[in-house]
């Protein structure tokens, strides 16, 4: 592997395959750690990685432990640590922002979240664009069909946040949330319900967070968000 678009690749193969609970995969090593609920030949690996590219897999140690349920992976709270702190900040900001001596300015304080979560999470979509394409095309419903989507959405993250930051068009701005949002999380839906297991992009390829009902709840709660502020101006 030579770049995090590889990197991406490999591991949602890996994590595409049924009895493969959790996949960490390094390009320093390079190295892929598989947690599995039961023991996966070699070959299985090979033939699944091999359609990402032209990888190879073997086993770093031929007496390593292939019992069920291991437990190796990270804790809960460890694994989505980034995206919940990441959160808690913009939500703080926010409130501040919103605070006058009289009262909380809620349509202030939101419009300021907003601009705040559109802005940080592209900043990371765009540190390794390819590879939050190669991620976003596995489990989005346009990116799917049209790669290029996952080039464009950061830019478009990008733009949300600078409208919502100076507050200009709040009626386009947020009827276009809307509509993005929502197309986001019918693919993010499909994903959590059919229990597949791979890697979320909503952090681009920075932190290696798999896809689970945190992100139902972070899109839904944009989409939530936006409709409210919607309401309130018209």
């Amino acid at each position: 592997m030579t770049c995090g678009s590889c990197v991406a690749k490999v591991k949602s193969k890996l994590l595409m395959l049924g009895d493969v609970e959790n996949a960490e995969v390094k390009l320093e090593s390079p190295q892929a750690i598989i947690t599995m609920q039961k023991h996966i030949d070699t070959d299985v690996l090979q033939s699944a990685i091999g359609k990402a590219g032209n990888y190879t897999i073997s086993d770093a140690d031929s007496n390593m432990n292939h019992s069920a349920g291991s437990d190796s992976s990270e804790k809960w709270f460890q694994t989505y640590k980034p995206v919940l702190l990441i959160v808690a900040y913009i939500t703080v900001v926010a409130l501040i922002g919103g605070w006058s001596v009289q009262d909380m300015q809620w349509m202030e304080a939101m419009r300021i979240f907003m601009a705040a979560f559109f802005l940080t999470f592209s900043f990371f979509k765009m540190l390794d664009i390819r590879a939050f394409a190669d991620s976003y095309s596995m489990y989005d419903i346009v990116s799917k069909q049209w790669k290029a989507y996952g080039f464009i959405y950061p830019f478009i993250e990008l733009g949300l946040g600078i409208l919502f930051a100076i507050g200009m068009y709040p009626v386009f701005t947020n009827v276009l949330t809307l509509i993005v949002m929502s197309i986001s999380l019918v693919g993010v839906l499909q994903s959590v319900l059919n229990k597949r297991k791979i890697q979320c992009a909503c952090l681009g390829a920075v932190f290696k967070l798999p896809m689970s009902t945190i992100t139902v709840i972070e899109d839904g709660l944009m989409i939530l968000m936006s409709g409210v502020m919607l309401f309130l101006i018209l």
